[in-house]
């Protein structure tokens, strides 16, 4: 079976969020079912929550979508970059579901901007950005990977601290 460049890094988007992946959970359904209270909860003070993590993944979502469609900063659905303090107020679930949505609307916006590429332009280097395309693209999956992983440990902590 023959996969163009361009299918791969679809299938390494689908499955590093939100389709079955060898390595376990994806970003998405290590999220599901998670309240907006232990989203919340930091295993230490000044360390990084469950909430935290899922917007820092939709930001790098945005930045990848930004640099490959040469869009200028400023269009994320929340004020800063990389990291942001959440909850912003009150640990709402409201507050939770509505970050979530933008975690998914970047996705979304993110992989049909990939689905629009040609093989021929994934070795070029988007405008503003040190890194060809492809590795663009398969940075943001590995991203998701990487976070996963840590989501699980923090829900795992939370269940337990004691047991780490």
């Amino acid at each position: 079976m023959s996969q163009s460049t361009l299918d791969l890094l679809l299938r390494l988007l689908d499955e590093s969020y939100e389709k079955s992946a060898w390595q376990g959970p994806n970003l998405k359904g290590s999220l599901r079912g998670v309240r907006a209270a232990q989203a919340a909860w930091r295993p230490a003070p000044g360390r990084h929550n469950v909430w935290e993590l899922a917007m820092h993944c939709a930001y790098w979502k945005y930045a990848a979508w930004r640099r490959l469609k040469g869009e200028k900063r400023g269009a994320f659905a929340a004020k800063g970059s990389n990291f942001f303090v959440r909850p912003d107020g009150e640990a709402t679930e409201a507050a939770w579901h509505e970050d979530l949505g933008i975690l998914e609307a970047t996705h979304r916006r993110l992989r049909d901007a990939v689905a629009g590429l040609k093989d021929s332009d994934l070795s070029r280097r988007p405008r503003g950005s040190k890194r060809r395309t492809d590795t663009l693209v398969y940075g943001v999956a590995s991203h998701d990977v990487y976070h996963t992983g840590q989501i699980q440990v923090l829900k795992r902590l939370w269940r337990d601290p004691r047991k780490g």
